[in-house]
């Protein structure tokens, strides 16, 4: 279980997570795992997440420590023997705050966290490892949009495997086509059968699904097709980074619910933009889902102040303290979709019926 410590706590922190003597008695022992020869790890992003995929899995987390120095740099150790095996590591690469008050952790160090335990499991001879990625970072920025720019979602792809990393496995890529940019295989899985069986259960009447931008069209589509809905598009003009204007709904909205659907919510303001056009066009309410929940700078306060009735989001971001407290923010979780889908490729089974 990879856990965040300072060079000093080294020492006591390994004495902690040292199994217990056999003579020892626990009234809740943990599962042992069918395949000694199958396991998992996380990083330090999204823990809880991990373990929900390994309770899902009937296993125990593997061990490993993840130490951080004075000036920064990341040190990982695995715990345990991992030659021969199948491992899965688990580490969205995203920005996360920690529990204990410690200094909240950024989406650059979580990836380096990642290449550091790909590199370390490569070299104890782990016979394949999987990078378990819930949410890929600078998935954004796919394209050279200006002169002199980066194509970082490539140069990510690259650093993976290069690390040692043989196949991946992602939740909901800002776009499918940045499969391509991996030389290893990539299942890339939609966290929709999870929010659409959430909405589902709502019975919203008179529903039309929405798409923020052209680019989601195919996503909420696919979407609507689930929900037996009708489908909109709202047209927007983006000005800077960050910054969106909307223009105009493509669609008959005028007395429908209508649910937003896109892959991530950074800042909110698109959604909030979009939101207020739907209303503006005759939408009854607006409700909205994405699987990322980015949430970065002033999001959780736009939508606390938006028309918006719901926004749900999946949990492959663990949410910060002022989200987990905002009423409209709803979450799923996902830890089944992901088990399921490292279970296929532990048995190389098909992942295929997860997609629908």
């Amino acid at each position: 279980m990879a856990t965040l410590v300072t060079p000093t706590e080294k020492v006591e922190k390994t004495e902690k997570s040292a199994p217990p003597m056999p003579e020892e008695k626990s009234d809740r022992k943990p599962r042992a795992r069918v395949d000694e020869k199958f396991k998992i790890f996380s990083g330090t992003a999204n823990e809880p997440l991990a373990d929900e995929v390994c309770q899902f899995l009937g296993m125990q987390r593997g061990q490993a420590q993840v130490i951080r120095f004075a000036d920064g740099e990341a040190y990982v150790q695995i715990q345990e023997n991992v030659r021969g095996c199948d491992v899965f590591v688990m580490q969205p690469t995203c920005r996360a705050a920690h529990k204990d008050g410690a200094k909240s952790t950024s989406v650059d160090e979580h990836l380096m966290e990642l290449l550091l335990m790909i590199d370390a499991l490569k070299r104890a001879s782990a016979r394949r490892i999987t990078a378990v990625m819930p949410y890929f970072g600078y998935a954004r920025q796919d394209r050279k949009d200006k002169p002199r720019s980066p194509i970082s979602s490539k140069l990510v792809a690259d650093l993976l495997t290069t690390a040692g990393a043989h196949r991946a496995l992602i939740v909901d890529l800002h776009t499918p086509q940045l499969q391509g940019f991996f030389n290893i295989p990539v299942d890339h899985l939609f966290a929709s059968p999870v929010l659409v069986d959430y909405f589902k259960k709502l019975a919203l009447p008179n529903l039309t699904v929405v798409s923020p931008d052209a680019g989601g069209v195919e996503r909420a589509r696919f979407f609507a097709k689930k929900m037996d809905s009708a489908l909109a598009i709202v047209d927007k003009r983006r000005t800077d980074i960050n910054v969106a204007e909307v223009m105009h709904v493509i669609g008959d909205v005028r007395g429908r619910t209508c649910l937003v659907l896109d892959d991530l919510i950074d800042t909110a303001g698109t959604l909030v933009k979009t939101a207020h056009a739907l209303l503006e066009n005759g939408a009854l309410s607006v409700y909205s889902c994405a699987s990322h929940a980015v949430l970065s700078g002033p999001a959780v306060e736009n939508i606390a102040n938006s028309p918006l009735v719901e926004v749900v989001v999946t949990n492959t971001i663990p949410l910060n303290e002022a989200a987990a407290k905002e009423p409209k923010i709803k979450v799923r979780s996902i830890a089944g979709l992901i088990g399921s889908a490292i279970r296929s490729i532990h048995e190389e089974t098909s992942v295929s019926n997860l997609f629908a």
